[in-house]
């Protein structure tokens, strides 16, 4: 892995970056004027005019993106309108706890896609292979927020067994992360499950069982590590949808993370906040991305530049 690639990495992603931001910074301020949120009705003119000179409303939309992308050359990322406070201060109070979740989420999909995928594919037709692609196809089907609704309907509501929302033990932990892991985990699984299919059958394991390897040598070491490639090269897109839900999962279930207060702060017009969510997000997922780049070239040599 040489400097050029991490250095085209970068420019990408911050080319991508910039085009969000633009993106953002333009969509968010068509959701209305904030005055008309944080000042009484009745509020005088001299007033508006006072609340939209104080958060820098009253420039034209040119002059406020250029103060916005002047300010965060010096990581000056804005004042929170609902919170008076920096914007990035607000979200970084949430990120560990939106960090947590997808980490935990993400290890786990992972772990259980290539038990599941490995023993699918090792056992075609079986119980497991059957159970395997009914629960990809579920994933896939049905949205996250009918299957947030249904685990509280059944599991908060009727059996009293999780709590409906908020943070804790455990038992707090249960039906976020189950939501949130469903759809990844069915991906994951059927990529798994292919991968190790072509595995099974390839020369390298026909000959290793011809030398007399031992069954579990030949599945764990050497198809296993092959299969298991295809699952790093889809697992960034999986972050992103892990990053997607858990702005559902997170507000369905009140879980205080980033996704929450990029919801809220739509909804408050807090231009600034819901800035730097994006911009926390597009890190996160570029670190991720980068770091999947370098396990696959670790584990395979021959996709090093």
């Amino acid at each position: 892995m040489n400097d050029n690639f991490l250095i085209g990495r970068s420019l990408q992603t911050l080319i991508a970056l910039v085009a969000v931001l633009l993106i953002v910074f333009f969509l968010v301020r068509l959701t209305g004027d904030p005055a008309a949120l944080y000042l009484p009705l009745d509020a005088s003119l001299e007033e508006r005019a006072n609340f939209a000179r104080n958060h820098g409303l009253d420039q034209p939309i040119i002059v406020q993106l250029g103060e916005f992308l002047s300010g965060l050359m010096v990581g000056d990322f804005g004042q929170s309108i609902r919170q008076a406070r920096p914007a990035i201060d607000v979200v970084l109070d949430a990120y560990p706890t939106t960090l947590r979740l997808g980490a935990v989420t993400m290890v786990i999909a992972m772990l259980v896609a290539v038990a599941l995928g490995g023993i699918a594919a090792y056992r075609p037709r079986s119980l497991v292979d059957r159970t395997a692609g009914v629960l990809s196809l579920f994933a896939a089907s049905v949205p996250d927020f009918w299957i947030a609704i249904s685990a509280i309907t059944l599991f908060a509501v009727t059996l009293g067994w999780l709590p409906t929302s908020g943070t804790g033990g455990p038992a707090y932990w249960v039906m976020p992360v189950a939501v949130l892991l469903l759809r990844p985990l069915g991906v994951m699984i059927q990529v798994v499950r292919a991968s190790m299919l072509d595995a099974l059958s390839s020369a390298y394991v026909k000959t290793a069982r011809a030398k007399g390897v031992g069954e579990h040598r030949v599945i764990y070491v050497h198809a296993l590590r092959n299969a298991f490639l295809p699952v790093l090269t889809v697992a960034g897109d999986q972050a992103v949808a892990i990053a997607n839900g858990a702005v559902i999962v997170e507000t369905v279930f009140g879980w205080p993370g980033i996704g929450r207060v990029m919801i809220d702060s739509v909804q408050q017009r807090d231009f600034s906040v819901v800035q730097a969510v994006i911009i926390v997000v597009a890190i996160t997922v570029f670190t991720i991305n980068l770091v999947i780049d370098l396990l696959y070239a670790w584990l395979d040599p021959r996709v090093r530049p």
